[in-house]
């Protein structure tokens, strides 16, 4: 099986070869750090996470670089709104990030570069760009010359005449740039903002300069695979390829992978359009359309069940049928800890690695199968689901029947290719391990004390002690023998 992604730079899907046999190089844009991350945030940096993971399962050594961009206007507005720095409002917010990902088990990158750290970096990409004839200082900026790079436009489709076209009504006066489609490197310092001194006065950097700056610095000249969103395609995408194949003389990146957005109604979710819900809102049950709390693995699940390529509409109904869905899968993720002793499993089996599972498992391959063809992860999300479902039936059966149908040693297969499949994913489920503060014997006494409530016909405390239970985490099932079952909801 060969592993495939879709790279937006062919338009067409090409079996994965990295440079160096084994080691991959991943890059990703990061979050400008001014504001909390919203679910738009969630679906890229998920998306990232699981193809990481994936190609690490695939046995590759991946070193994965993320950014902060912590100059930028919105930054500084905030600043000033607030009274304080740039500085502190990007520390701010890139530990609530850190806060947000890691609830959602999004794994930290390898290294999270900032654009103030690269200042000189960025001084020298500049200066190469302009000794090559590429860049022009004019009045305190420096443009990038659009004209001189023949390949523009070769990630976007959009040719320079259009672009030219339509940026032909812009007063080039007040930019002083030689071509309307030319856009800046470094901006000249403004009165009250914060600069930086470089060789073409004061000033700080261009958004789409600092990327390659970074990338360089910390990975190379040309990577493996540049991930970012669909809205980043243009213009922020297209110039740094510009930028970097003019100053390098080299392929920025080999792959370029592009997640759909999160649309509300139809309308890409954006802070811009205020329609964005943080992640932190909805997992803390301040979404106004669910006002209760969310578990994270319900999100990390409402944004797999979509192809990262394809937009995914946020809805009430959407969260909703992903809380169902997580049940599911819950329950079969924790079926070794709830009937693993009613199996005679002796010792309770560790989870395993993802390095311990035979690729024989049927399961495992049709899992890889749908993963090879550019992370289809509804497809892998089916085999989990199968799993599951399988699990939780026989989860029943033990309940109600006393024993499953299966043998107890193809049920420990199944529950530990599941174990293991979802880890390839980022899923977690966690035991309740107590009802409370009630460890298992405590349950067992509260059932004894139930039982003989009903016994002298106190209903009203047996039903009580069951509530108490409940609140738990615990079914109890009464069976027409007399005996009672329990287990974990």
């Amino acid at each position: 099986m060969f592993l495939t992604f879709y790279n937006s730079l062919t338009k067409r899907k090409q079996p994965f070869t990295p440079s160096h046999p084994g080691r991959v190089t991943l890059y990703c844009c990061g979050v400008t750090v001014y504001d909390d991350c919203h679910l738009g945030h969630a679906r890229s940096y998920l998306g990232w996470d699981v193809l990481r993971r994936y190609l690490r399962w695939r046995g590759y050594v991946v070193h994965y670089v993320q950014n902060f961009t912590d100059i930028d206007d919105k930054i500084l507005n905030r600043a000033r709104a607030e009274g304080t720095t740039m500085a502190a409002i990007s520390e701010r917010y890139i530990q609530r990030y850190f806060e947000d990902m890691h609830r959602l088990n999004v794994m930290d990158a390898d290294e999270y570069p900032r654009v103030t750290e690269h200042i000189e970096a960025i001084h020298e990409l500049i200066g190469q760009l302009e000794a090559k004839g590429y860049a022009y200082a004019a009045g305190g900026d420096v443009y990038y010359r659009v004209e001189q790079f023949a390949d523009y436009g070769q990630l976007s489709g959009r040719s320079l005449a259009t672009l030219q076209a339509g940026a032909s009504g812009r007063d080039l006066a007040a930019t002083a740039k030689a071509n309307p489609a030319d856009f800046a490197l470094w901006k000249g310092a403004k009165p009250d903002e914060p600069a930086w001194d470089s060789p073409w006065g004061p000033g700080r950097p261009g958004w789409h300069i600092e990327c390659s700056a970074m990338i360089r610095a910390r990975l190379g000249a040309t990577i493996d695979i540049h991930g970012g969103g669909g809205d980043l395609v243009f213009p922020h995408h297209e110039n740094e390829i510009a930028q970097s194949q003019a100053a390098n003389g080299k392929p920025l990146a080999n792959y370029w992978l592009h997640n759909g957005m999160v649309t509300v109604k139809g309308e890409k979710m954006s802070k811009s359009l205020g329609n964005f819900t943080t992640i932190r809102d909805l997992l803390e049950g301040r979404w106004p359309e669910y006002p209760q709390p969310v578990d994270p693995m319900v999100v990390r699940l409402f944004v797999l069940q979509g192809h990262y390529r394809k937009p995914l509409d946020f809805t009430k109904d959407a969260i909703a049928a992903a809380i169902n869905s997580w049940q599911t899968l819950k329950a079969g993720l924790l079926f070794g800890d709830h009937h693993g002793a009613a199996l005679g499993w002796s010792v309770a089996p560790l989870q395993s690695s993802l390095q311990e599972l035979s690729l024989d498992n049927p399961w495992v391959e049709r899992f890889q199968t749908a993963m090879d063809d550019d992370l289809n992860t509804p497809g892998a999300l089916a085999v989990l689901f199968e799993l599951a479902k399988g699990l939780q039936r026989e989860g029943n059966r033990l309940v109600h029947e006393g024993k499953p149908q299966s043998r107890p040693d193809v049920l420990l297969q199944q529950w530990q290719t599941l174990l293991h499949l979802s880890q390839v994913l980022g899923f977690e489920a966690k035991a309740n391990g107590t009802a409370g503060d009630l460890d298992e014997a405590a349950i067992a006494d509260l059932i004894q004390q139930r039982q003989a409530a009903r016994q002298q016909r106190d209903f009203a405390m047996a039903d009580d002690i069951r509530d108490r239970l409940a609140a738990g985490g615990i079914t109890v099932v009464d069976q027409p023998d007399g005996e009672v079952r329990w287990h974990w909801q």
